[in-house]
């Protein structure tokens, strides 16, 4: 899994697993899914995400037990 924010373009990617992306969907409003060959989720883009995130300069990973 990988988490990446693009400061110039205000987008907060979240990618679940390598693949090609063969679609993409707009869920909600400024939320993308990426969806995979084999109709798996791959990813999200959270767009104008300093609107949303309120830290895009801090990450916390957890797992639950």
């Amino acid at each position: 899994m990988r988490v990446e924010y693009d400061r110039e373009t205000d987008t907060l990617s979240i990618t679940l697993r390598e693949a090609r992306v063969k679609e993409s969907d707009e869920i909600r409003p400024g939320v993308i899914a990426d969806f995979g060959y084999d109709d798996g989720i791959i990813g999200f883009e959270v767009l104008n995400a300093s609107t949303v995130v309120e830290q895009t300069k801090e990450l916390q990973f957890a797992v639950a037990d």
